[in-house]
C-alpha cells in the first residue's frame, strides 16, 4: 500500500479521530491497571491511521451502553466505534469498514441444564436475554416469541444475574467475551451449552458519515483489504488464555489460603477446649466487641445522617446551596473535557412576598415545598440536581443537556407550578406562578460563574417581561 504524498498531507491536516470502543475482548479490552486500550481491533486502528499519518483519541464510554455509543456516532458526536456488526438500520445512518474479525455467539445457560437447542430456531419459545443495543438483539427478535426476549443494559452482570436467579432460560452472548467474564466475575454456575455456527458475526469500523469520514473508511478498506490479522489474532487470543490461566493460578493460591485458614480454625478450636478454664474470660471479651461493633455501627449510620443533613435544605428537602456550588464547579469541569452541553434553570417565585404578607409565613412555606415537589418530579434523571439557592429562588443542574431540552424542562416546570393553582389574591394573575432563567454551556471556555450569571440574567429578563415565562440563553464563547 502507498499513499500519495497529497493524500498524507491531507489525512495529517485532520483533526483527530474520536473513538468509542466497547468491552469485548479480543477485540477491544480497557486495561485499569495500566490506562490503556488494546485488542485486534486497536491494533489495527492503530496500524492504519499510523500508515495514513491521522491522529486519533479513545473516548472515555464508561456506563454507556452499545446503543448509547451507537447513537453518537450517528449523532455526529464521536467519529468512530469499534467493534461493530453491519446491520441495514447502522448502515443506513453510518458508515462501515470491511470487516477485520469473525466471531461467534452463544446460549449461555445454568449449569447443568442441557436445553434442547441445536440453531436459532430452537430457541423460539425460551425466555431469552441479550445484551442491549447490540446487532444480535435484531436477529433474536426476528426468531424469538414476542415477549420472551428481555434486553439488559451496559452492566452486562444484570444480564447473567438474572440468568442465575431463573428470571431468563437462557442468555445470548459473545462467545469470547463470556469464557473471560466468566473467570473474572466467577460465573461457574454458568455455561456454553450451545455455539450459534449458523450465526457468524463479522466486526469491523463503523463511521459517522460525514464527507471526510468518507475519505477515511475507502482509506482504511484499502488496508483491511489486504491486511494479515492473524498475528494480532494470536497475540490477543494467547492473551486471553493468559489471563484465564493467571485466575486460575491466583484462585488455587486463594484455595490454598482458605484450606490453610481453616486448619488454624481447628487448631484455635482445639486450643480453646484445653484451655477451657478461659471460656468465661473470652466470652466477656466477645461481648465487649459486639458493644464496640453496635457503637461504631450507630456511630456511622449518625454521620451518613450528619452528612446528608449537611447537603440538603431542610424546609424543601432539595439539595442545598453549598452542596449545589460543590455540583456545579465538578460538572462544569467535566463540561470542559468532554464538551458536552450543561444547563442551568434558574427559578423564582412571582410575587411571592404577597404570600407572606397575606397569608403568612406557614402558607409561604407550604408553597415553597410544593413548588420543590414540581421540580423533584421534573428533574428525575440520576445526574441531574434540584436546589433551593436561597429564599424563594431555586436551580437546576442538567448535564448533558441541550439548550432545546432545557427549555423544554423549564416549560415543564413553569406549567406543573401554574397547575397547582396556589392562590396568590394579590398579584396578577391571582394564583403562585414562576419566572425562569436558563442558560446552556455548549462550548468555549466559560466559567461555571458565566453559566450562573446568565442564567440569572435570563431570570431577571424574564421577570422585566412579565413574570410566567422562561427566558433562555446559548454561551458559545
Amino acid at each position: 500500500m502507498t499513499l500519495s504524498a497529497q493524500e498524507r498531507d491531507e489525512f495529517h491536516a485532520m483533526p483527530p479521530l474520536r473513538v468509542l470502543s466497547s468491552d469485548v475482548p479480543p477485540m477491544a479490552r480497557y486495561d485499569e491497571r495500566v490506562g490503556r486500550h488494546a485488542g485486534i481491533g486497536v491494533d489495527v486502528l492503530c496500524f492504519v491511521t499510523t500508515r495514513l499519518g491521522l491522529r486519533y483519541e479513545i473516548l472515555s464510554g464508561r456506563g454507556l451502553s452499545t446503543a448509547d455509543k451507537i447513537r453518537l456516532v450517528q449523532e455526529g458526536k464521536a467519529d468512530v466505534f469499534l467493534p461493530l456488526s453491519e446491520s441495514v438500520e447502522r448502515a443506513e445512518r453510518g458508515l462501515f469498514t470491511l470487516p477485520y474479525y469473525e466471531s461467534h455467539y452463544a446460549v449461555v445457560a445454568r449449569k447443568g441444564w442441557r436445553p434442547e437447542i441445536r440453531g436459532l430456531t430452537d430457541l423460539t419459545h425460551f425466555r431469552v436475554g441479550v445484551a442491549e443495543g447490540t446487532e444480535f438483539q435484531g436477529v433474536l427478535e426476528g426468531v424469538v416469541t414476542p415477549g420472551r426476549l428481555i434486553a439488559y443494559d451496559a452492566a452486562t452482570e444484570r444480564l447473567f444475574q438474572a440468568l442465575r436467579e431463573g428470571r431468563i432460560d437462557v442468555a445470548v452472548f459473545s462467545k469470547r467475551v463470556f469464557e473471560e467474564k466468566r473467570f473474572q466475575h466467577e460465573y461457574f454456575d454458568l455455561e456454553v451449552v450451545h455455539t450459534l455456527h449458523d450465526a457468524p458475526r463479522v466486526y469491523g469500523f463503523y463511521f459517522h458519515p460525514s464527507r471526510r469520514n468518507q475519505r477515511i473508511v475507502q482509506a482504511f478498506d484499502r488496508h483491511l483489504a489486504v491486511m494479515d490479522m492473524s498475528g494480532a489474532v494470536r497475540a490477543h487470543e494467547d492473551g486471553e488464555r493468559q489471563f484465564i490461566e493467571r485466575y486460575v493460578t491466583q484462585r488455587n493460591r486463594q484455595l490454598f489460603w482458605k484450606v490453610a485458614a481453616a486448619v488454624a480454625v481447628v487448631l484455635i478450636l482445639a486450643l480453646v477446649l484445653v484451655l477451657h478454664r478461659y471460656r468465661r474470660m473470652l466470652q466477656r471479651l466477645a461481648h465487649s466487641n459486639e458493644q464496640i461493633l453496635r457503637q461504631q455501627h450507630a456511630l456511622e449510620a449518625a454521620n451518613r445522617e450528619l452528612e446528608r443533613l449537611s447537603q440538603t435544605d431542610g424546609l424543601t428537602g432539595l439539595t442545598n446551596r453549598r452542596q449545589f456550588d460543590h455540583t456545579l464547579l465538578r460538572e462544569h469541569a467535566r463540561q470542559q473535557r468532554t464538551g458536552s452541553p450543561l444547563s442551568l434553570l434558574m427559578t423564582d417565585l412571582d410575587h411571592f412576598k404577597h404570600v407572606n404578607d397575606h397569608y403568612g409565613h406557614a402558607v409561604g412555606d407550604d408553597y415553597l415545598r410544593a413548588v420543590a415537589r414540581v421540580l423533584q418530579t421534573s428533574v428525575a434523571r440520576a445526574t441531574d440536581v434540584a436546589a433551593r439557592y436561597g429564599g424563594e429562588e431555586f436551580v437546576c443542574l442538567l448535564p448533558d443537556t441541550s439548550a432545546e431540552d432545557a427549555f423544554m424542562l423549564a416549560e415543564r416546570i413553569r406549567r406543573g407550578v401554574a397547575d397547582l393553582q396556589l392562590p396568590n389574591a394579590q398579584a396578577e394573575p391571582p394564583h403562585l406562578t414562576v419566572s425562569i432563567g436558563v442558560a446552556t454551556l455548549e462550548s468555549g471556555n466559560g466559567s461555571a460563574a458565566d453559566l450562573l450569571a446568565q442564567a440569572d440574567e435570563q431570570l431577571y429578563a424574564a421577570k422585566r417581561a412579565g413574570r410566567d415565562r422562561v427566558h433562555a440563553v446559548v454561551l458559545r464563547q
